[in-house]
């Protein structure tokens, strides 16, 4: 009887009409809420009805079995008497209406349960009356006009498949294929056999990540309408026994170890009894069951990260004390649960072991750490008595990333990484070596990641990409020593299109060395002198562009515009002294370095001075609204996506478990409390600068946006258009910080194109609509 209940997630939701009295209509719209009683345990239902032409249909969730914005097919009210059916599986409920109340019984498959709705009141964020029409933004979209070879689907578009994984057996292949609904599924091929079953199905609700936690069952994450409240999930590779492994309401799941050694668990951490702290747990991904591994209740002085050893015994963890300080605790006995601080450090510090488990020893470790350097830095370590055995590895310009170690080598160290302008692998073990040589002789002017490999290492998926490749698979097996292509991700895109992405560096006013890049379109390079979008990323903090293919800076390439991309000051990668010289410097400094990085381009005769448009996404918006408050006469055109508008309110709504770590947020940015400094956030929050902006802007927010509240968007349109400024504003509200859908990020460039095209172009334009 439980498993025929259990299939309800499959049930929700109707989309059929019925012809209703429209007083009752009005009455049945909205969203009613209720708990069936299965065998001593509670299914949450929730269905949403809307009313249309005085007809109704509606969708019904199902949260602790995934199901979200399933459609009904018949939504009917008659005299009070509500019907709500799904005539597939044989579903109906049926009840009696009464005010704010539904009481009545649900039936399946010959059970029956009683039911009781409840209407709730759903609100959405932000001031409604702000965001622009439809009409008025498909009007924006259409300025861009000519005669192109792409279009924004074919950089936007998801791939038709991607992801691809082995199971950690090689028996099986993963990967994500997408739908003629722009669904992306995941399937799982037999390699032996070539049968493909769908394994996760993707609903109204973006499966926003997934792995194999074993050989027969995979893991995925989802969140509600992009609140970042993840939950984890996972489902068999035949697709059944799908289950909510994190049913826990207003809660963030992440994974912190997966337990190759031991099969059925994974550790994860959850801010489940506190929402501003995160502790850790053993979860069974067959039956859900947890256990809290350590009690993280400090508020004040709350545990930041943990370090569990391959069998997934806590051996240490980092605790911030007085909201900038860290101790690491460690577990000096092993047999022991006693941990004692080995050091205390700062949070401006870095320290990051990684256990050695190549030798017999268990307290060696590698540790990438700045704490005797500038750049990051590789040692073996030895934690238990706290000190260095030897230097392994260092860069004299940029940080050391990582190191790589082969477990199916008994832990054997294969590479190091970092980042100076284009990635690097720096081979260790005569292995990797032979590997390294293998992949880059076979791939030239290509930058190559390991994407996957099975557990024994015969077989490995390399991810290939360059500035003009958005990207391939390639499987390597290494017993035939050959490489077959699995799948390119955008063979729409061909490399002989596409723009070339340089590396730049340049002085600021300052004399700091500054690194960036610069995409530059074909008319750039014969000579003319092209319109520029500045693009600050976002962060700010320990962030910074990369070279290789970017979807936004070749869209923007095939429209005839140079994207110019800063690692301001602040940006990670470059050492501890480039990094903190951007504290206290946001909107400052770090706006400085942006424009030195404008005049250096314009010096090299690349872009017109006189169109250059700024563009970025959560600092990179916020850097926007300052850029044309700052220098109002530098920038022809904005585009704030997801920015702060107002650094006070900005503090004021960070989301909870940004908490403990809001001293941390105050010496990187500026703390009100200072005298000083709050009239340096005054200063910078553009907000109070309305008056200086005289150029266009177009702003884009997700709604759900858990870290710029969607009010940093709301004041600075409301501010402008109370000045009479005509500011194009777009608004998702199934989004949160940045677009995840693909239709939304479809409609957010085609916009973003209309908008450059009516500011950057020389000609006049009218809007062109096409069929």
């Amino acid at each position: 009887m439980k498993n025929k209940v259990m299939k309800l997630s499959y049930i929700l939701l109707f989309s059929v009409f019925t012809g209703i009295n429209g007083i009752q209509a009005q009455e049945l719209k909205g969203t009613w809420e209720g708990k069936l009683d299965v065998q001593g345990s509670e299914l949450p239902l929730k269905f949403a009805i809307t009313k249309e032409n005085d007809s109704l249909s509606g969708t019904m969730d199902s949260p602790l079995q995934g199901a979200f914005g399933l459609p009904l097919d018949q939504v009917k009210l008659v005299n009070n008497q509500v019907t709500l059916s799904y005539t597939k599986i044989g579903a109906i409920y049926t009840g009696t209406l009464k005010e704010e109340t539904i009481t009545g019984t649900f039936k399946q498959s010959g059970q029956e349960f009683p039911l009781v709705l409840q209407k709730v009141e759903i609100t959405v964020p932000g001031d409604i009356s702000l965001p622009s029409s439809k009409k008025e933004l498909e009007q924006l979209a259409a300025f861009d006009q000519g005669d192109y070879k792409y279009g924004v689907e074919d950089y936007f578009a998801k791939p038709k498949a991607s992801s691809f994984q082995f199971s950690p057996d090689g028996k099986y292949m993963s990967y994500r294929e997408k739908d003629e609904n722009a669904k992306n599924h995941v399937f799982v091929k037999n390699l032996k056999t070539n049968e493909i079953t769908r394994a996760i199905v993707e609903k109204d609700e973006l499966v926003r990540g997934y792995g194999w936690g074993n050989e027969d069952r995979l893991l995925y994450v989802m969140d509600k309408g992009g609140n970042e409240n993840y939950h984890l999930y996972a489902a068999d590779v035949d697709g059944l026994n799908t289950k909510d492994l994190t049913p826990f309401e207003g809660v963030q799941a992440q994974i912190l170890d997966l337990l190759k050694d031991d099969k059925n668990h994974v550790i994860i951490s959850m801010n489940k009894e506190n929402a501003q702290v995160f502790e850790p747990y053993k979860l069974d991904i067959e039956t859900g069951e947890i256990e809290k591994l350590y009690t993280n209740d400090d508020v004040a002085n709350p545990i930041m990260n943990y370090l569990f050893d391959k069998d997934g015994a806590l051996r240490g963890f980092v605790r911030l004390r007085e909201g900038v300080n860290m101790d690491l605790y460690y577990n000096k006995a092993t047999e022991s649960k006693d941990f004692e601080v080995i050091k205390q450090i700062n949070w401006k510090d870095n320290f990051n072991p990684t256990l050695n488990y190549a030798t017999e020893y268990p307290h060696d470790a590698y540790v990438v750490s700045n704490l005797e350097t500038d750049k990051n830095t590789v040692y073996l370590y030895d934690l238990k008595e706290n000190k260095v055995i030897k230097k392994l590895f260092a860069n004299d310009d940029f940080d050391i990333t990582g190191v790589s170690l082969s477990r199916n080598r008994n832990y054997e160290l294969d590479y190091y990484t970092f980042e100076g302008e284009k990635q690097e692998i720096v081979p260790v073990s005569d292995y990797y070596k032979k590997l390294h040589k293998r992949i880059t002789e076979e791939f030239p002017n290509k930058e190559y990641s390991i994407a996957d490999k099975t557990d024994d290492e015969s077989k490995y998926l390399v991810f290939l990409q360059s500035d003009k490749l958005y990207g391939e698979y390639w499987s390597y097996n290494v017993e035939a020593n050959k490489f077959e292509l699995l799948y390119n991700l955008m063979p729409q895109l061909k490399g002989e299109d596409m723009a070339e992405m340089r590396p730049i560096t340049f002085k600021s006013r300052d004399g700091k060395t500054i690194h960036g890049y610069i995409t530059l379109p074909k008319a750039a390079l014969e000579g003319q002198k092209v319109p520029v979008i500045v693009n600050p990323h976002g962060g700010p903090q320990g962030v910074r562009d990369s070279w290789g293919f970017n979807p936004e800076a070749q869209l923007f390439a095939s429209r005839g515009y140079a994207t110019l991309q800063v690692n301001f000051r602040i940006s990670g990668g470059y050492g501890r002294e480039f990094l903190e010289s951007g504290f206290k410097q946001i909107g400052r400094k770090a706006m400085d370095d942006v424009e030195d990085g404008l005049k250096y381009v314009i010096s090299q005769g690349w872009v017109d001075p006189d169109k250059a448009a700024i563009y970025g996404g959560s600092h990179g918006g916020y850097a926007v609204l300052r850029g044309l408050t700052k220098t109002p006469d530098l920038y022809a055109a904005g585009v704030d996506y997801v920015g702060v508008s107002n650094l006070f309110t900005f503090m004021e709504t960070i989301p909870p478990y940004w908490k403990p770590y809001e001293k941390i947020l105050r010496e990187i940015w500026y703390d009100e409390k200072v005298p000083e400094e709050k009239t340096i956030m005054e200063e910078v929050s553009p907000v109070f600068h309305i008056d200086k902006i005289k150029k266009p802007l177009l702003v884009v927010q997700g709604a759900n946006d858990p870290r710029v509240n969607i009010d940093e968007s709301d004041q600075i349109v409301r501010a402008l258009r109370a000045k009479g400024v005509d500011v194009p504003y777009m608004v998702k509200y199934d989004e949160g910080h940045g677009f995840g859908k693909e239709e939304n990020r479809i409609d957010l460039y085609k916009a973003m194109l209309g908008f450059y095209a009516k500011h950057l172009k020389d000609e006049e334009l009218a809007p062109q609509f096409r069929d």
